[in-house]
């Protein structure tokens, strides 16, 4: 799915421009992204690129897409937002000795609510709910259930500080995540949400080959492979597909995704999402994945082709995919259909669609191209905040 790079490009997209001998009309004649849009990129004036724009203009400029997003001098980390800085403040900071000391059990007891929490959605209520049990977690010392318990609650961590933009504790939080995970299942899983906070950081050669390493090293045997085995590597290639996909390595994405599909033809059937992973798993899960790929090549008309294929039980994965079939329908000029779409994932996760800067952007631009708006459009944009 296109992201926010969330970083200005306007230095290395003028620099290589140049180099390619082209002008910025020329660069918009060869991307399709608009004369005013480049001008504005490499002026700085814009507060950030879409992943899908930056994706254009690397294709047409024939580079990959990580050499315009990457920067040598990293930025300095955004202010947290208030809402989530208790548990930015559990992750980064060392929790103060408490008299009463946690248990291992107490801790776990804590887990069906955050678990029922995150998925559903309700990010505000998992902040709550997070920042003691990390601080608890963080007192139970180092033995493998604590240290599985702390990786479980930090990855869950990571994953809700990546979907609100707090890219810097979420990283804190996936390193200590992998640094306590307890054997290379639960390592898996937390690279698996690592390489999603780097492409969501623009970081798209470093998510690459993240998942790539790791899916060589969890290979299993097939012969003995357990569907849960099956699901951490296919989820690793997913990941490697998608990141080099958006970095304009097309025929790496192809392989990965070949062999991901093939993971998921071993495993047979739709994998719920378990005690240890964050996410299903199987051929539904996959089909998705796979759709969202013609949304980053522009082919609007094979994203809708596909968006009747695979299980329609809600889950984030599926939330996800009905971005892209609206999305599919704003390129296809199919308005209503695409705020169609945006108004069934609101119904079902209204938190987790407020939060997306993609449902933002499709929302934002159905905005623009019509002259009138309907009442439902009207109630989209103001649980989105986008302006009218």
């Amino acid at each position: 799915m296109p992201e926010h790079a969330d970083m200005h490009i306007g230095d290395r997209l003028r620099t290589v421009r140049k180099r390619r001998g082209l002008s910025q009309r020329g660069l918009s004649e060869a991307s399709g992204v608009s004369v005013s849009l480049i001008r504005q990129l490499e002026q700085g004036t814009v507060d950030g690129t879409r992943m899908e724009t930056a994706h254009k203009l690397a294709t047409a400029l024939r580079v990959t897409t990580s050499s315009l997003l990457e920067r040598d001098d990293e930025p300095a980390p955004a202010e947290t937002a208030e809402p989530w800085r208790p548990l930015q403040l559990a992750v980064q900071v060392a929790p103060v000795p408490s008299a009463e000391e946690p248990t291992v059990q107490g801790v776990r007891a804590l887990l069906p609510d955050i678990r029922r929490a995150y998925f559903s959605n309700r990010l505000a209520e998992l902040s709550t709910l997070l920042a003691p049990a990390l601080r608890d977690a963080d007192a139970l010392g180092d033995s493998a259930a604590a240290r599985g318990l702390r990786a479980h609650l930090l990855q869950i961590t990571g994953s809700v500080l990546t979907q609100v933009h707090q890219f810097d504790a979420a990283e804190t939080a996936l390193q200590r995540a992998l640094d306590d995970a307890p054997d290379r299942l639960r390592a898996a899983g937390v690279i698996t949400t690592w390489s999603w906070l780097l492409v969501r950081q623009g970081k798209l050669r470093a998510s690459r080959e993240l998942a790539m390493r790791w899916a060589d090293d969890v290979e299993p045997r097939m012969s003995r492979a357990t569907p849960q085995e099956l699901a951490a590597w296919g989820w690793l290639l997913l990941q490697a597909s998608a990141a080099s996909l958006r970095d304009n390595r097309k025929g790496e994405a192809a392989d990965t995704m070949r062999l991901a599909r093939s993971v998921a033809v071993m495993t047979g059937r739709e994998l719920p999402r378990g005690r240890d992973r964050l996410t299903t798993w199987g051929p539904a899960t996959v089909s998705y994945k796979a759709a969202e790929r013609h949304i980053v090549l522009d082919q609007p008309d094979k994203v809708l082709a596909m968006a009747g294929t695979g299980s329609q039980a809600a889950s984030t994965e599926f939330h996800r995919h009905r971005l892209d079939v609206a999305k599919a329908h704003l390129l296809m000029r199919q308005y209503g259909e695409a705020v169609d779409a945006l108004a069934g994932v609101h119904v079902a996760a209204p938190e987790w669609l407020a939060n997306q800067r993609y449902a933002q952007d499709i929302l934002g631009d159905v905005v623009e191209q019509r002259r009138t708006l309907t009442p439902q459009m009207r109630h989209l944009a103001d649980a989105l905040s986008v302006p009218l």
